[in-house]
């Protein structure tokens, strides 16, 4: 049995409404990738229609956006209901992405370990605008799980991985994110704010963010993050599972040592 997850459906809420004025900036190409960017996980296909919804664009935008992709290969066009899904020239362009992460395969035993010895699920992330993107994820033998893995995506700004990238990131880079934040949710944003900034307190005093109940009431989780070198930017591995099956004494007294030195473990394995 799993837990029920909305990450996709929280993640993109959370995504930019559209870039700052940049001369460098190309638009076209944006957009395009933006197109790719709302599919979700779990559906088969989409029409012009509900693409140009989601992403804001005028049907007419959106036909030329899916013609030229699908000529490219990275939608297919579904004859018989006129609707498009992912094409497989994506699944060459994630497989050759995912294979220079050999960060990955460092981090996988570790992960395992930890998984088995907490119950719960453990994942490794990077930021995808103003969401973290599973990239690895292990899990323990629990009954009831995290309906996560690679590729879901969570919220930034809610959830303990999206807030330890935020405590080791940049200043200028978390200013930015926090910008953005704002501009996304302005109602929201006195409580996304106050969040995060519990969290990075937290993350200086206890070595973790935490995120109990704040990115899905039923979820409590714990969160490192690392720099791996090689001119990748900041990870971030968490560890979590339905509040239910997972005490938050036992995540902060027993689970947060194990993956403080995980974390730590792959401080700079990439080299410089």
């Amino acid at each position: 049995m799993q837990a029920s997850s909305h990450s996709d459906a929280n993640a993109h809420t959370d995504e930019l409404a559209g870039p700052k004025e940049d001369r460098h900036f190309v638009t076209a190409l944006a957009r395009g990738l933006e197109v790719l960017a709302c599919f979700r996980r779990g559906e088969a296909a989409l029409a012009n229609s509900e693409i140009a919804a989601r992403c804001g664009l005028a049907r007419s935008t959106v036909s030329r956006l899916t013609y030229t992709l699908t000529k490219l290969g990275y939608l297919h066009h579904v004859p018989e209901s006129g609707s498009y899904r992912l094409g497989t020239a994506l699944i060459a362009l994630g497989a050759n992405a995912l294979a220079g992460l050999d960060v990955r395969r460092l981090a996988r035993a570790g992960m395992r370990d930890l998984a088995s010895f907490a119950n719960a699920t453990v994942g490794l992330g990077v930021r995808e605008r103003l969401s973290m993107r599973y990239i690895e994820c292990c899990r323990g033998e629990a009954a009831i799980a995290l309906n996560m893995d690679t590729g879901s995506r969570l919220s930034l700004a809610r959830s303990a991985m999206g807030r330890a990238y935020l405590a080791v990131c940049s200043e200028a880079e978390r200013r930015a994110i926090m910008e953005d934040i704002h501009s996304v949710d302005d109602a929201a944003w006195p409580r996304l704010r106050e969040g995060i900034d519990r969290a990075l307190e937290d993350y200086a005093t206890l070595g973790c963010a935490r995120s109990f109940g704040e990115w899905q009431p039923t979820v409590s989780a714990i969160a490192v993050a690392f720099q791996p070198g090689g001119g990748l930017p900041p990870m971030s591995i968490n560890c979590g599972a339905p509040t239910v099956i997972l005490d938050r004494n036992f995540l902060m007294d027993e689970v947060r040592p194990r993956l403080i030195a995980l974390a730590a473990s792959l401080e700079g394995v990439m080299g410089s």
